[in-house]
């Protein structure tokens, strides 16, 4: 199966934080990203696609992360020294740490012996679904990813195939529903906003004197934000 063509190109990862140096702290050396000199709450990455902007916003975490991060470290003493908590060790059926940053926001360690401790690396993404393979078809045409090949290890995912900064984008299903606004997204850019109501998005907030950009929300109501060339 070969990609075609995307309606949409990945551009950044958001993340939101009620302490925002600290987390931008965090994961600029989570993930060997350079704060930006203007700006130490924007991580620049080496490539396209790689930065991370961590967002400030006043209200708390109170769910659990619909959208979190997989991590590649070669230990935990990295990120335990840099104010992660374990919340679950691996077990019989799962082989990764569940793990929380200082902000609270649940994201997975995965240990691979042949990197070192920090920097570690953005191996996937995954978002809780009600539908997952409905998400990843949908995310899939945006992006003009092909579905994960064999061996198959993750319930609905993409390939990358360079045209995202990490290996997977993936779907799980879960039972509960969602309840508030994610605080991780990300952001794309697109030709036109049309592209992606016609196929299903939702604008949440159209351009204002305040941003440039269009909050939008995908099928199950997980919010991105979409940049056009006007933005």
């Amino acid at each position: 199966m070969s990609q075609t063509p995307p309606v949409a190109t990945w551009q950044a990862l958001c993340l939101d934080a009620s302490d925002q140096p600290r987390l931008a702290e965090f994961w600029a050396a989570a993930l060997d990203r350079r704060p930006d000199a203007d700006d130490p709450t924007h991580l620049l990455g080496q490539e396209e696609g790689t930065h991370v902007w961590v967002d400030a916003v006043p209200e708390a975490k109170t769910a659990k992360n619909r959208v979190h991060l997989d991590v590649e470290v070669g230990d935990l003493k990295g990120l335990l020294g840099l104010g992660a908590t374990v919340r679950r060790e691996p077990d019989d059926e799962n082989s990764w740490h569940i793990m929380a940053d200082p902000d609270g926001g649940e994201f997975c360690a995965f240990l691979r012996p042949q990197r070192r401790s920090l920097p570690g690396r953005l191996y996937e993404v995954v978002v809780d679904c009600a539908d997952a393979h409905a998400q990843a078809a949908w995310w899939g045409e945006l992006f003009g990813l092909v579905p994960e090949r064999e061996p198959k290890e993750h319930f609905a995912a993409l390939e990358s195939d360079g045209r995202l900064p990490f290996d997977y984008l993936c779907f799980v299903p879960v039972p509960e529903p969602k309840t508030v606004k994610n605080r991780v997204h990300w952001d794309v850019g697109v030709a036109d906003v049309g592209l992606l109501t016609e196929r299903g998005a939702t604008v949440l907030r159209e351009p204002d004197d305040d941003i440039s950009w269009h909050v939008m929300a995908d099928p199950e109501g997980n919010e991105f934000c979409a940049f056009t060339p006007r933005s």
